[in-house]
């Protein structure tokens, strides 16, 4: 059977990359940058900050540019994770996009079936984790009531200036928490993408991959992680102005440079599920058409060869 055509097909060598992290006050990274380099690790990230803390900068930059056949390296598991569910949400995450992970101290590999197993194992504690703190949480609620105390924040229900204030600042660093946890999955494919291509079609390829994204919500949250300098200004760049029967080709070049390793008939079938109409005629996309749309981009310099 012949193999599946692919945008680009070509292999490299493994690459084993570190991840250091230590509290800002009490250690140096030493110990831990002697068992990553005997690990053979390639490249090793530094990072100062406290276990509990969500952000983290270089871990979400180092996400970012790990691709395919890397491997990320760390001494023990809670250097990387603050939370079990944080940690299985980071190795599946790396694990749809050809990454492995390994921990030096724990029998944590995802390259081998044993590692796996462990995985398993853990993804069963974090779902008891969870079931525990929603069950502290109704508990807590119902002994406040039965006590008399209303749920919520006193000085919100009186409208406190200073309260309001307060919570309006909460809500900001936690939504800036949330973006900087969660970039190490979209924030890649917005690089890939921008600003060569539109907003809308960088939504469409991050929402074909799970995502649930509209346009205004994609630009606040790359405007926002812009000004706190963990993104590239020129993501905001606007866009070239081409004519709208290029919409086809772009968005074509958009699913190609996010995904390199597709095949023209998974990138065909992609088009019919977005609904989109084949360029040519017909109900269905075809490879040939795919392709042709590919080559326009190529000489658009759309898509590098």
């Amino acid at each position: 059977m012949a193999k599946p055509q692919t945008v680009n097909s070509h292999l490299r060598p493994k690459r084993l990359i570190g991840y250091a992290r230590v509290s800002t006050d009490d250690q140096v990274h030493d110990a831990q940058i002697d068992e990553l380099r005997a690990a053979g690790c390639d490249r090793i990230y530094q990072e100062h900050g406290s276990g509990t803390s969500r952000a983290r900068p270089v871990l979400t930059r180092l996400l970012g540019e790990l691709t395919t056949g890397d491997v990320l390296v760390v001494v023990r598991l809670d250097r990387l994770a603050r939370s079990v569910s944080h940690l299985l949400s980071v190795i599946e995450d790396l694990d749809e996009r050809g990454v492995h992970f390994r921990s030096i101290r724990d029998p944590i590999d995802t390259s081998t079936p044993q590692g796996m197993f462990s995985l398993q194992v853990l993804g069963a504690v974090a779902q008891l984790e969870r079931a525990l703190i929603a069950e502290r949480t109704k508990a807590g609620i119902k002994a406040a009531k039965a006590r008399g105390k209303l749920p919520g924040n006193p000085g919100l229900r009186e409208r406190r200036p200073e309260a309001i204030k307060a919570v309006s600042q909460a809500r900001e660093k936690r939504y800036l928490d949330e973006l900087i946890v969660s970039a190490q999955t979209w924030l890649p494919v917005v690089r890939q993408l921008r600003p060569q291509h539109s907003w809308d079609n960088v939504v469409r390829v991050l929402n074909r991959r799970g995502h649930d994204w509209t346009v205004e919500r994609l630009r606040r949250a790359v405007h926002r992680l812009v000004r706190e300098k963990l993104a590239e200004n020129e993501l905001l760049d606007r866009s070239p102005r081409r004519a709208p029967e290029d919409h086809l080709m772009k968005l074509v070049a958009a699913i190609a440079i996010a995904d390199p390793d597709l095949s023209l008939r998974h990138i065909a079938a992609q088009l019919d599920q977005m609904g989109e109409r084949p360029a040519r005629g017909g109900k269905k996309w075809q490879p040939s058409s795919v392709r042709h749309l590919l080559n326009e981009a190529h000489r658009f310099g759309l898509i590098r060869r």
